[in-house]
């Protein structure tokens, strides 16, 4: 017997990948007894923010992550599939039949069995148990996820700056160093002009924002605000903040710049960069719009956009495996967003893994850790990779290590990383 604790998109995967190999499964779901407040239906797998699971092209990092998944038998893909609306090149749903047709396939499965109740206790031996309990996990449950991971395990609040693939700042514009020729060099830096920066400045303080929860205006911006807030302060407010240019020579001009924007390396590999102090609450297509207009950013690829929102999620660098199994205690596993996958169709693919390694285990089978060289792989070695200054992911070409070619063609480099990724999870099968 495993235990799921939460009924959305991870832990219905998890459960089908579970129960389908003939195992029984408790699916605990505190719906429609008590609701988060975000969720307002009774059904399993509600999806509330979008119905779009991004685009369905594998030239598209979450696009490549469905393919793969298809290829492993996900329900949720399926059942996102079959109640598709059109929407060009993108995997959009009718979010209504959607939970509905996952609620109706997981009742269906003579091995699950669905509870209709909070959970507030973590057992710390017996049975297998799941803990998919989403960004917006109880208060009661996260002080016992505390109690297991420790004080610092759990994050409430996720305030990350854009993240920019490397590999498409432009560095004709940008160069290395750190401030006053000190430390390593490890920041990419953006030099700006007084019209450059007067330009920017007034698109930052215009552009539109996203509309808050008011559950989630409480706390969130204690100790940490909003770019486009801190700009609204006035025009020079940056320039002796975040973007102050003291201790810098633009290499272009031999002068100091009249603003710098500052990037810094996000990952062990260097592929992946952010913007220090860009933490920001606008909409993902203003961000694109506005950061863009940063010299040297013209055409950057956005790994992903900043955000400022209520987050519950553990520190998985440290508390998992590559299975998002519990290091400390081999029979407790988390999936979905609470461990640091951002997405649907993220917390799909680790709620299949979690699935997949419990049915291994069960039946002493061989471990299955898929290769990185895959977006599935790229994801669980990402949140189980020391970071510390680890903030949640979605899928990206930036996690996946590069080929040895090079290629100057964006559509056809990734082509070529889904090519070989596709025919790496084949291999797993």
């Amino acid at each position: 017997m495993v235990t799921v604790v939460g009924g959305g998109l991870a832990g219905c995967e998890t459960a089908y990948q579970i129960a389908k190999e003939g195992i029984k499964v408790k699916l605990y779901e505190m719906k429609p007894k008590k609701f988060s407040p975000a969720h307002s239906n009774s059904n399993l797998a509600e999806i509330v923010c979008s119905n779009s699971f991004k685009s369905n092209l594998h030239t598209n990092a979450c696009g490549l992550l469905k393919e793969e998944l298809r290829l492993l038998d996900s329900l949720l893909i399926k059942c996102a599939d079959e109640t598709s609306v059109p929407a060009g090149q993108a995997l959009a749903v009718d979010r209504e039949k959607f939970s509905e047709l996952v609620t109706k396939r997981i009742k269906e499965m003579p091995n699950i069995e669905i509870i209709n109740e909070e959970i507030t206790e973590i057992p710390k031996d017996g049975e297998i148990i799941v803990i998919a309990t989403g960004p917006l996990t109880t208060e009661k449950l996260s002080k016992k996820i505390i109690e297991i991971t420790g004080k610092e395990g759990l994050h409430f609040y996720d305030a990350a700056a854009p993240m920019i693939e490397k590999d498409t700042i432009d560095m004709n514009i940008g160069f290395f160093g750190d401030r006053y020729g000190k430390g390593e060099a490890c920041y990419i830096n953006l030099p700006m002009n007084k019209e450059e920066y007067e330009i920017f400045w007034k698109e930052l303080v215009n552009a539109e924002v996203v509309e808050l929860h008011e559950f989630e205006k409480r706390e969130i911006f204690e100790g940490c605000m909003p770019v486009e807030v801190m700009a609204k302060r006035g025009i020079d407010t940056l320039r002796f903040g975040p973007l102050k240019p003291v201790g810098f020579i633009d290499p272009r001009t031999n002068e100091r710049p009249y603003a710098i924007v500052q990037l810094r390396q996000d990952n062990k590999e260097a592929s992946i960069y952010n913007i220090v102090g860009f933490q920001t609450n606008l909409k993902f297509g203003e961000q694109k719009r506005v950061f863009s207009m940063i010299p040297g950013l013209k055409n950057a690829e956005f790994i992903k956009y900043g955000v400022m929102h209520r987050n519950t999620f553990i520190n998985s660098p440290e508390l998992l495996d590559e299975t998002y199994n519990l290091k400390s205690n081999k029979k407790i596993y988390f999936a979905g967003q609470i461990t640091g996958v951002e997405g649907y169709v993220e917390s799909i693919a680790s709620g299949l893994v979690v699935g997949l390694d419990i049915v291994n285990t069960l039946k002493n089978r061989p471990k299955i850790v898929f290769p990185e060289t895959t977006m599935i792989g790229a994801l669980s070695k990402y949140i189980s990779t020391p970071n510390e200054k680890f903030q949640p992911m979605n899928a990206n070409f930036g996690i996946i290590p590069q080929i040895d070619e090079k290629i100057k063609d964006k559509k056809l480099k990734y082509e070529k990383l889904a090519d070989r990724a596709l025919e790496d999870i084949k291999k797993t099968i």
